[in-house]
């Protein structure tokens, strides 16, 4: 009474560039596929097929999120050992490729898979579904069943070649193909005593030539293994050779091995076995017009250029945020939150603010990307943490700049992809495709590295192409976006995917801005374990009272202005908002005095016409009123004091976890 799902791998053959990456080709080869296997004789009493485009785009809030839950709790290293499915030399793979096994992974959970059938080859991948449920405390895995993979026809070959028609009989075959591609098949009679090419394969071979099978064969005959695992493999079924009727395996391969019975009646038999077993599926091609018309299709795409007819692709794949209305119009200044945390500080809002400010006159977008920081691991992939840390991060914004932040539109990625899910999912794999895994990787990633950032600066890309900006601020120098820098990679990759691809299908470049607000960090502690966010940054939701211990302990050497963080305070929020700034002194140290640029407070400060406990005073000063400022904007909206109680409880959480 179980159900067997056909799961049609549409995407995934997208992913690993079947017929030049064009999806419409991969859909009909998919609908053949569905006709052999209706005319081999398959009972579809309880069979269901489903495509993975359909299903994975009508449950996109379901699919993805596991998707990306499966790419934090993995490193490159692990997901690189599955690559074998795509049989590709790991120096070799695209990022499409890694985002293959990712996908493979989602679909045993997202089908609720029992019972995992598939071929041996793929059974380190069908392996990483089990380790999953271990990382993500399932309790129940799924039972892996990997059957045998059959070896090419060809000396060597663990495996049928895509690239060598002539290594594996195939549905489509007459009954002349048959015959040649038998009587060319190697078929040796005498067993190999040196197994080294079964040994584990070093690190250059290509995965696709590693050992497929699951016993050990010293003998690598190709007819035989037809004979065992296709023509004896059903119930009942038996074998012809010389005039002799086998009913087992074990006998077929003595009597070829003594000799007694001869290559050429071997092959013979085996060609008659696999014709009588084809014949119905001929006639299905040959009777049924729609099952025509697709073979014939099938045919031609055989002896097209793919490669060639991809490249001149008309049209780019992509999600549009304008057509699906979560933006007015395209040609604005993108700017994208940091990723989250549970103590987001107020140097993470002036960053903000300095970057909005880049696009001048063009129309603002604050990206909030909460799926990537899922991916990245932010927030320990807490959904309601990340949506708690937007709500607090968007208050603090409006209380700093309110009149900056009228002109803002704020887009959420999760929002913005499910409004159309296929397009933004399919222009990620192609972005994917385009890049080896190495250029996504940057020189910061390693391969012990959780891949989940790897998935997230693919994102970031797509994430552009449905903005379609005509700017984007980025953090200077090698900013942290996704814990490994990643800005600078950022910059890269996008570049280089409008230079390299997006321009010739219309789209304009984006001009790729970099900007900071001045750094506002309290303390310079090199030592890791002496860094603290109590006094080392103004958080987000410090108290007032905060404004004036923070300031008291931090760094101000007397005429140090290398590093003088009251006077960064001073200017970011005392000359930044207001033309001038009044520092309070007593007579004896020379009376009040005002200031209206951050040089004239350096160089009083260095000559020691500024004393640091006057400078300290004033900003203290300023930050009470800031921290006042932003406490009030929390207080006055219901939803974000919630928030900010749900970060602090999941910080106090963490904490806990850590101990």
């Amino acid at each position: 009474n179980s159900k067997f799902v056909f799961w049609v791998a549409d995407w995934f053959a997208l992913m690993n560039d079947k017929m030049g990456g064009d999806l419409a080709k991969i859909r009909i080869v998919g609908q053949y596929l569905i006709e052999v296997w209706k005319a081999a004789g398959m009972d579809l009493s309880n069979v269901v097929f489903k495509w993975a485009s359909e299903e994975i785009t009508n449950h996109a809030d379901k699919y993805w999120p596991t998707m990306l839950d499966v790419g934090r709790r993995f490193n490159v290293t692990r997901i690189k050992k599955c690559c074998q499915i795509m049989g590709r030399l790991e120096g070799s793979l695209t990022a499409a490729q890694i985002l293959y096994p990712l996908m493979q992974c989602t679909d045993v959970f997202f089908l609720k898979a029992d019972i995992c059938q598939l071929g041996v080859d793929q059974r380190k991948v069908n392996m990483l579904a089990r380790e999953y449920c271990d990382a993500a405390g399932l309790k129940f895995k799924p039972v892996i069943l990997s059957h045998h993979m059959l070896y090419g026809l060809k000396a060597g070959q663990e495996k049928m070649s895509k690239s060598d028609p002539d290594s594996a009989v195939f549905m489509e075959d007459t009954a002349e193909d048959v015959e040649r591609k038998i009587n060319l098949a190697y078929c040796p009679n005498k067993e190999k005593t040196d197994e080294t090419n079964d040994a584990a394969p070093a690190e250059e071979v290509d995965a696709g030539k590693e050992s497929m099978h699951l016993q050990v064969d010293t003998l690598k005959n190709p007819c035989l293994d037809y004979v065992q695992h296709i023509i004896l493999c059903p119930p009942g079924a038996t074998f012809t050779a010389g005039g002799k009727t086998y009913s087992d395996f074990t006998s077929v391969k003595s009597a070829f091995l003594s000799g007694e019975m001869t290559e050429q009646n071997l092959k013979k038999g085996l060609t008659d076995g696999l014709n009588e077993l084809l014949e119905p599926v001929r006639q299905h091609f040959t009777n049924d017009e729609n099952a025509r018309t697709l073979l014939a299709q099938v045919r031609q795409f055989k002896k097209e250029d793919l490669k060639a007819a991809s490249s001149d692709e008309k049209e780019e794949r992509r999600l549009n945020l304008v057509a699906t209305g979560k933006i007015s119009s395209a040609g604005g200044h993108v700017v994208f939150a940091p990723l989250p945390t549970a103590s987001p500080t107020l140097q993470m809002a002036t960053d903000i603010l300095a970057r909005l400010a880049l696009g001048g006159d063009k129309k603002k977008i604050l990206f909030l990307s909460d799926w990537s920081a899922h991916v990245c691991s932010s927030c320990d992939a807490d959904k309601k943490a990340i949506a708690a840390y937007h709500t607090v991060l968007l208050s603090g914004l409006r209380s700093l700049d309110p009149t900056l932040m009228d002109d803002v539109t704020v887009v959420t990625q999760s929002d913005a992809i499910l409004s159309d899910p296929s397009n933004y999912w399919i222009s990620v794999i192609n972005i994917g495709r385009h890049f080896r895994l190495d250029d996504i990787m940057g020189p910061n990633m390693k391969d012990s590295d959780a891949v989940g950032p790897v998935v997230g600066r693919l994102m970031r890309v797509a994430d552009v192409m449905g903005l379609d900006p005509a700017s984007i601020a980025l953090p200077t120098a090698a900013g942290d976006v996704d814990g490994f820098g990643g800005a600078d990679v950022d910059e890269n990759i996008i570049g280089r995917y409008y230079d390299e691809k997006l321009i010739a299908v219309g789209m304009s470049k984006p001009d790729l801005l970099r900007g900071d607000a001045l750094p506002i960090i309290l303390q310079q502690r090199e030592i890791e374990a002496h860094k603290t966010e109590n006094d080392e940054y103004y958080l987000m939701d410090d108290p007032k009272v905060n404004g004036k211990s923070k300031m008291k302990k931090a760094f101000c050497e007397p005429g140090n202005i290398e590093f003088c963080p009251p006077i960064m305070v001073a200017t970011t929020f005392g000359l930044g908002g207001k033309s001038q700034i009044l520092i309070h002194r007593s007579e004896e140290n020379g009376g009040d005095v005002t200031y209206s640029t951050k040089d004239e407070l350096e160089r009083d400060f260095e000559s020691g016409a500024l004393h640091p406990g006057d400078l300290k005073g004033a900003a203290s000063a300023l930050m009470v009123e800031t921290l006042d400022k932003i406490t009030a904007g929390m207080k006055a909206d219901a939803d974000v004091t919630k928030a900010s109680k749900a970060l602090k409880a999941f910080e106090k959480k963490m904490s806990k976890k850590k101990k």
